[in-house]
């Protein structure tokens, strides 16, 4: 029997999380230091993970299959394509980094009428979120998906509302007001996607006496498993629904900005370039696998919901006065990429879009983090506090702008390939969809370059005319993003090697091929 590396991958961190929260609470530097050692280690099976994978190989690799409920039909599957391997990779890349960001976030406060915050569980609570997540890519039976998919809310909802953000201008009272109300909205909105998903769960596994994707897409390959139309339509939009809401997509995407400005910088990250990935990996595993006629069917309103996302959430970047609400609509905007490059059914657009999701999680991580450090030393998140920080805090400000830029998709910095994909792919079967989606890269530009220009530069303020430069962790956290950035934006190849066998593999689930130029290339 093979070594099971997919369990032990999801497995590392789980056993993480539960050492750690079994530390001492006299002992938090302790708890600490653990949770950074599993995540380490977790990144280093990630990487085997990587490396043993082989793109030109079987569809589903390092696959493990066991009887789990037998009576129902469920089967603890896992397998791993390369669309599931890179956001594996990008899982485990961005867990060390949030932990090492949020290293005192979880410390008692000096202020004694304040409540004391478990150390050991803030950590611990980082962890199993990183196992379920991983969980979630490596599942290939549906049941097991579905139970990881909603199990990574519990964690969630107590990081948000039990470690909030510390810089909030009501006080302590008002502050645990608001982020009691991200967490129960980030639950709810979450929740009602998760039970309409069961109700669409149980109904493919009437219809098709399995919950086996490799089964059922086999089988629907073969002719041997036959679905309604309105049958097949009505099981995609229950599991759309809550990828969409997941993902987040407009118009079921109003908890996010709640849950990022009310929870910490770190936990920002974690749900919008870790657990939100799910949302928009999902639709490109069983949305367009499990159903494929009813993915070309429910296209045209998709693109619409799209595009919406990428204009509506720029232009509330621009206005927005909370620089992390303003990073959140800037994800809002984002996510509209990756789904529109999702249902462009175009193979550019797919790649694009999974390789967006890979970008968007490291230069939304290397964005978020920076403004968190700055946030922490202001105590505000209003921009409006901030003003020529760039001529006290020179690094600070650099690598707020490498992010900054890489957000917005600067040629040269890796999300720009990402996106150039992915408006390829669109122009190429729907060039309206495409013309609009452009209109989101000029409101990108104004919303980072405004940002810079209203915290970096201008005179500088009192209040931040003692602020300190990047500490080493801070470098430490902020470097290796930076970097990668920069590597993936002059050479994506060896993520696109691993990304685009897989993609086709999708494209031939929905029977679709790339559109011919209208001008064939010269020989």
């Amino acid at each position: 029997m093979s070594f099971p590396l997919l369990t032990a991958t999801a497995a590392l961190p789980a056993i993480g999380a539960i050492a750690t929260a079994a530390v001492p609470a006299a002992r938090r530097t302790a708890a600490k230091w653990l949770a950074l050692l599993f995540s380490l280690a977790t990144l280093v099976l990630a990487a085997i993970v990587m490396i043993r994978f082989e793109p030109g190989g079987d569809r589903y690799q390092l696959t493990e299959s066991h009887s789990w409920i037998s009576d129902f039909g469920v089967r603890y599957e896992l397998g791993v394509d390369g669309i599931a391997v890179v956001l594996i990779g990008l899982t485990a890349l961005l867990i060390p980094f949030i932990i090492l960001a949020g290293w005192h976030d979880a410390d008692p406060l000096e202020d004694s009428n304040s409540r004391w915050r478990p150390t050991q569980g803030f950590f611990a609570l980082i962890l199993s979120v990183e196992a379920m997540v991983i969980l979630s890519f490596e599942a290939t039976d549906i049941f097991l998906f579905y139970i990881f998919f909603e199990a990574m809310l519990i964690p969630m909802y107590f990081l948000i509302g039990g470690f909030g953000d510390r810089a909030h201008e009501g006080g302590d009272k008002a502050a645990a007001t608001q982020r009691s109300y991200a967490a129960v909205k980030f639950l709810l909105y979450n929740l009602a996607g998760g039970l309409i998903m069961l109700a669409a769960v149980i109904g493919l596994y009437v219809v098709a006496g399995s919950f086996s994707l490799q089964e059922i897409t086999a089988a629907r390959a073969s002719g041997s498993l036959e679905m309604a139309t309105n049958t097949e339509r009505l099981l995609f939009l229950g599991f759309f629904f809550a990828f969409a809401v997941k993902a987040p997509l407009w118009p079921l995407h109003t908890w996010l900005p709640n849950a990022m400005g009310e929870a910490t910088a770190p936990v920002a990250v974690l749900i919008t370039a870790v657990v939100d990935k799910v949302g928009t990996f999902a639709m490109l595993r069983f949305c367009l696998g499990l159903f494929p006629e009813a993915s070309k069917w429910a296209t045209p309103v998709v693109l619409v919901l799209a595009l919406v996302s990428i204009v509506y959430g720029a232009l509330l970047a621009v206005g927005q006065r909370d620089m992390k609400r303003l990073v959140a609509y800037a994800s809002i905007s984002h996510f509209g990429f990756i789904v529109l490059g999702i249902f462009a059914m175009t193979s550019q657009g797919q790649s694009g879009a999974t390789l967006y999701m890979v970008n968007h999680g490291i230069s939304t991580a290397a964005l978020m983090l920076v403004a968190g450090f700055l946030i922490s030393r202001r105590g505000s998140r209003l921009i409006a506090d901030y003003g020529g920080v760039q001529k006290v805090a020179p690094v600070l400000a650099g690598t707020f702008l490498i992010g900054g830029l890489a957000t917005l998709s600067l040629p040269g910095l890796a999300p720009f390939v990402s996106e150039f994909l992915v408006l390829v792919g669109t122009f190429a079967r729907y060039p309206v969809a495409g013309i609009i989606a452009t209109l989101g890269i000029v409101l990108a530009a104004l919303y980072v370059l405004v940002l810079y220009q209203r915290t970096m530069t201008g005179p500088v303020k009192p209040e931040v005319s003692t602020m300190p430069d990047l500490r080493v962790r801070e470098l430490a956290v902020v470097a290796p993003l930076i970097a990668l950035l920069i590597f993936l934006g002059v050479f994506p190849k060896p993520l696109t090697d691993i990304v685009n066998p897989a993609v086709q593999h999708t494209m031939s689930d929905v029977q679709q091929k790339d559109p011919k130029p209208e001008v064939e290339a010269a020989k």
